[in-house]
C-alpha cells in the first residue's frame, strides 16, 4: 500500500512552514440583571507562514484538509 502526504500550503507562496501566533483578550459587557460587568477570556490562534507571513485561521487549515480527504475518498486528485 503506497502512503503520501497531503501538506497545507500557504496559497501565498507554496510554503507548508507555519509558526503558531496566540493573541489573547478579555471582552468586558454588561447584562440586563447587574451593574456589574461580565467578561470572557479569549485566546485567538493564528498559524503564520514562515515564508511571506500570511496568516490562516484553524478553521481555513481545517477546511484544506478535510477537502484532501474527500478528494482521497473520490479517487480525483488535482
Amino acid at each position: 500500500m503506497d502512503v503520501s502526504h497531503d501538506y497545507f500550503l500557504c496559497d501565498g507562496c507554496q510554503n507548508k512552514n507555519f509558526m503558531r501566533i496566540h493573541s489573547f483578550s478579555i471582552r468586558f459587557y454588561g447584562v440586563n440583571f447587574s451593574d456589574d460587568l461580565i467578561y470572557d477570556k479569549l485566546t485567538d490562534e493564528l498559524f503564520q507562514c514562515t515564508k511571506c507571513g500570511k496568516t490562516f485561521t484553524k478553521q481555513q487549515i481545517e477546511d484544506v484538509l478535510a477537502e484532501f480527504k474527500k478528494k482521497r475518498r473520490s479517487g480525483t486528485e488535482e
